[in-house]
């Protein structure tokens, strides 16, 4: 463990390490529209042989590479991926469909110093086959190596499989990554925001998520439900039929009045027709953004509606790293980037796309979904770093990922009038339940 006086030179070269990084990057965006000419076509990725790398947008690497000096030599003795499952209290209905079960997986790992660090892997479905990922092909990478080097200890992960950066494996290594974190914390004696420098909030704005994709009736009580609840920021499904769509976001402006503030998520619903109708919807009443009216892939298509919608675009959940993010936040095409911290490879990665985000101009907005109370927590900490952080997604499923797991409340039940406190405590600043973890471990 550290004592005071080494924390505290651990937190100062945290510190000066983001001031150089904070004047470098103002430095670089004196003339914002000179640079996205400079480095139009260029990619942001990482190279497994030489880590990160990018343009000169590209964002700082993952953490600063001077903990070997301060931190304790704490070294990496077991890593185990538990697969959980649960039944959810009430069904999440989207577009896609009802979902009344979800899973994912938490990410343990033991140091020799007797820290153990949590973490969360993104897993809705088939978690077994991320655990066994995680153990069998990431743990042998990880087994003897210090804690502090996680910007190696990621590159090296993503070795573990070839072919382009995404899918299960960088979710496999958002858990992991999470874990690290964690550590560090623990072993400073500090939370992680601080860890990460920047804007140090010690609350963030959130938005209720979501009215699901239901009958009226069941949406107007959802809705009378979440402004009872003290939300001024509600977020509301859509469907596929784009008049039923329309009809929905004018019932539910009606219903909550011109003082709350509304949004919708349309999980790709739409083609490019549909959204433009759906988006006179939304511009007629008065919604702040419009979440993921198309395909992920379908990157023109966003271009082309950002051409023929005033109200702001918002999407990212579906990214894994930053240079997959980067075509519609370079050009300015998303207002909002919202990628998942337990899907878009961790605290160090996700901290990238903000970062980048930040540079061009666009907001960051963490996704939480049906995730559970690590990747919830973890998200608050870096939304409190982040100098773009518009708001964060508090959804409301009161499961038991997000209410049993850990001994810290749901942002659900914490929040007041839509504004979270950040926890203070060293690391992600929880402890994790662990009969718990046995009852939900799936069969």
């Amino acid at each position: 463990m550290l004592d005071s006086n080494i924390a505290t030179m651990l937190f100062n070269c945290y510190v000066d390490l983001f001031a150089v990084s904070l004047c470098a990057k103002r430095e670089k965006t004196t003339n914002d529209k000179c640079l996205l000419k400079r480095t139009s076509g260029k990619s942001l990725r990482r190279h497994p042989s030489i880590g990160h790398q990018g343009s000169a947008m590209s964002a700082p690497s993952p953490q600063p590479q001077a903990h070997s000096e301060f931190a304790p030599d704490i070294r990496i003795t077991d890593v185990i991926a538990h697969p959980l499952t649960q039944k959810l209290p009430k069904s999440t209905v989207t577009s896609w469909g009802t979902y009344e079960h979800v899973s994912l997986v938490l990410v343990e790992i033991r140091t020799d110093a007797g820290i153990v660090g949590v973490g969360e892997t993104l897993a809705r479905f088939a978690p077994k086959a991320y655990a066994e990922l995680i153990n069998s092909t990431l743990r042998p990478r990880l087994i003897g190596k210090p804690v502090h080097q996680i910007s190696a200890h990621w590159n090296s992960m993503r070795l573990a499989l070839s072919g382009r950066c995404g899918g299960m494996l960088i979710e496999a290594i958002a858990g992991v990554d999470i874990a690290l974190w964690d550590i560090l914390g623990k072993a400073a004696k500090m939370p992680i925001w601080m860890l990460l420098g920047g804007e140090g909030r010690t609350s963030i704005p959130v938005y209720a998520a979501s009215i699901n994709w239901v009958d009226d009736a069941e949406a107007d009580a959802e809705l009378d439900a979440y402004l009872e609840a003290g939300f001024p920021r509600i977020k509301i499904k859509t469907g596929k039929h784009v008049k039923d769509s329309c009809r929905r976001i004018e019932r539910m402006r009606k219903r909550a009045g011109d003082g709350a503030e509304l949004c919708i998520d349309s999980n790709w619903a739409y083609n490019l027709d549909g959204a433009v109708e759906v988006a006179k919807a939304l511009e007629d009443n008065k919604y702040f953004w419009f979440e993921e009216p198309l395909d992920p892939e379908d990157e023109a298509g966003y271009e082309e509606l950002r051409k023929r919608t005033n109200v702001p675009l918002a999407a990212g959940e579906s990214n894994y790293t930053v240079d997959q993010a980067q075509r519609l936040v370079q050009n300015r095409t998303l207002s909002v980037l919202q990628p998942d911290i337990a899907r878009s490879g961790g605290i160090s990665e996700t901290k990238r796309m903000a970062e980048f985000a930040d540079i061009c101009g666009v907001g960051y907005a963490p996704h939480i979904g049906m995730s559970g109370i690590v990747c919830e927590t973890a998200s608050i900490h870096v939304a409190s770093a982040m100098p773009n952080m518009r708001m964060m997604e508090c959804h409301s499923d009161i499961s038991p990922f997000k209410t049993e797991m850990a001994d810290i409340a749901s942002a659900s039940q914490r929040q007041k009038n839509g504004e979270l406190s950040v926890p203070t405590g060293p690391g992600l600043g929880l402890e994790i339940n662990w009969d718990v973890v046995e009852r939900l471990r799936t069969p």
